[in-house]
């Protein structure tokens, strides 16, 4: 069987695989990545937000030396938040702070994380971690970035926050009246009365549910105590 020469095999098989050598060993094309960042921009614009995400997505994965690369960080995030993804959305933004702690929009981001974070909580009877979470955000945008635009804006999170805080710890307050546990209601409402004081409305139920509960408390323990010392009524009735 005749043998096929060696270098024009060599070079035949370097001309097949100079695509494939190209797109491990060369840079990409900036024009190849300006158009996957235009092509995401577009989607956002037509409110493709998944879309959008899936561009911004490539090149974070895929060119992350790209000059586009940190805008499409920033942009994926944005594309998870407006398409209420709001997981995703706390993810990527937390993952830009720590990326580029000193990037200008900072001020923003932590905005937009809180945000997320907020956007989680959907009611009284969820857990309220996130919602404790975001308001850290949004205390920590107003220390260390006081006169900004976000900073004035997270004033107003940082109150409705505490209100949806102060919201679930006097339902759980209420689950315990419900129970008949008084104690730990009156314990409870006590609670919001002294750390959230300035939700005024729920403050005042709180005070008030609270002093009804410690009456109960105190007669249910004078009765307990009666009871101890003298015995049931029901003692006399063994039927019942």
């Amino acid at each position: 069987m005749p043998k096929l020469p060696v270098l024009p095999l060599l070079a035949c098989l370097m001309l097949s695989g100079c695509g494939l050598i190209d797109q491990y060993f060369l840079p990409v094309s900036e024009d190849t990545v300006q158009e996957i960042y235009e092509n995401g921009n577009d989607a956002m614009r037509a409110g493709e937000y998944a879309k959008a995400a899936e561009s911004y997505a490539r090149i974070k994965d895929d060119y992350p030396f790209s000059p586009y690369a940190v805008e499409a960080e920033l942009s994926l995030a944005d594309a998870y938040f407006l398409n209420k993804k709001y997981w995703e959305a706390a993810d990527a933004y937390g993952e830009f702070e720590t990326l580029h702690p000193r990037h200008s929009a900072i001020p923003y981001v932590l905005y937009q994380r809180g945000m997320s974070l907020k956007n989680t909580y959907r009611s009284v009877d969820q857990a309220s971690t996130e919602v404790a979470e975001a308001l850290e955000y949004f205390q920590r945008l107003v220390q260390s970035y006081p006169g900004t635009e976000y900073a004035e804006k997270a004033q107003q999170q940082i109150a409705e926050c505490r209100s949806l805080l102060a919201q679930r710890e006097v339902y759980i307050a209420d689950v315990f009246w419900s129970m008949g546990n008084y104690q730990a209601a009156w314990t409870r409402y006590r609670y919001v009365l002294e750390n959230y004081g300035d939700v005024t409305d729920v403050a005042e139920y709180a005070r008030k549910k609270g002093e009804n509960a410690y009456l109960r408390f105190r007669e249910n323990s004078a009765e307990a105590e009666r009871e101890k010392r003298q015995g049931s009524w029901k003692d006399y009735f063994r039927w019942l």
